[in-house]
């Protein structure tokens, strides 16, 4: 399964985002290295950012980025 890069958009809302694919490779040092190199050499806006995501194709990809996904709730001792 390859590895997928994609600028992700948060809209007017933290709910709702938009994905761009940018790239796909094969393993994960090559992806790793190529989002390092994007995210220190091109400036996104503040609503914007790189992210890398292991899926069976660019479909599965999409749909896991764009899902909503509750903050987890800190505990007492993890303050």
């Amino acid at each position: 399964m390859p590895y997928y890069i994609y600028t992700v958009t948060t809209l007017d809302t933290t709910t709702k985002k938009a994905v761009k694919p940018v790239s796909e490779f094969e393993n994960f040092k090559q992806a790793k290295t190529e989002v390092r190199r994007l995210r220190t050499e091109e400036q996104l806006q503040d609503n914007q950012s790189y992210k890398i995501i292991f899926a069976e194709n660019a479909a599965e990809a999409e749909q896991r980025l764009i899902e909503y996904r509750e903050e987890p709730i800190a505990k007492e001792w993890e303050k």
